[in-house]
């Protein structure tokens, strides 16, 4: 009996602190993490729906104005990536708040403009954003220095 107790504290000291609403799955596939990561943070999948996704990964021609364009094995690995973790498919924490705002068939490409996102983010003051720390909103590191890890806590 005491050995039970003893796991179950030391598991719940061992849980993330913010493993309910401030967190997600981290990226942790290699492959993801060093293409998407050359260039921005690699976003947890829990913030978009799969067909958000399969849409970003068939548009890397022209990603946000850059060609991102990978070979087909690797578009296909990290489609498979993203799309089996996705917000609509792993929703848990943070990311069920995200997806309550995603209509049933929007295909929604900037985490940034969910409402969550936004609500979260709306008393931020504009300085903030033009700090060449900060620069662009999706540049979550900036502020949340545990973002890699999906923690988006307020630092």
């Amino acid at each position: 009996m005491r050995a039970a107790l003893l796991a179950l504290v030391l598991g719940a000291l061992a849980t993330p602190a913010f493993a309910g609403n401030d967190w997600v799955p981290p990226v942790k596939d290699p492959l993801v993490l060093k293409e998407c990561g050359a260039c921005h943070m690699a976003f947890q999948p829990a913030f978009l729906p799969a067909r958000s996704w399969n849409r970003m990964m068939d548009e890397l021609a022209d990603h946000f104005g850059e060609d991102a364009s990978l070979p087909a094995d690797k578009t296909k690995a990290i489609r498979d990536f993203y799309t089996t973790n996705a917000g609509d498919v792993l929703t848990q924490g943070r990311a069920r708040k995200y997806m309550q705002w995603v209509a049933p068939s929007g295909t929604p490409q900037k985490i940034t403009e969910n409402p969550d996102f936004l609500r979260k983010h709306d008393r931020i003051p504009e300085r903030v954003w033009k700090d060449p720390k900060v620069v662009t909103k999706s540049n979550c590191p900036a502020c949340h220095r545990g973002a890699d890890k999906g923690y988006f806590e307020d630092d």
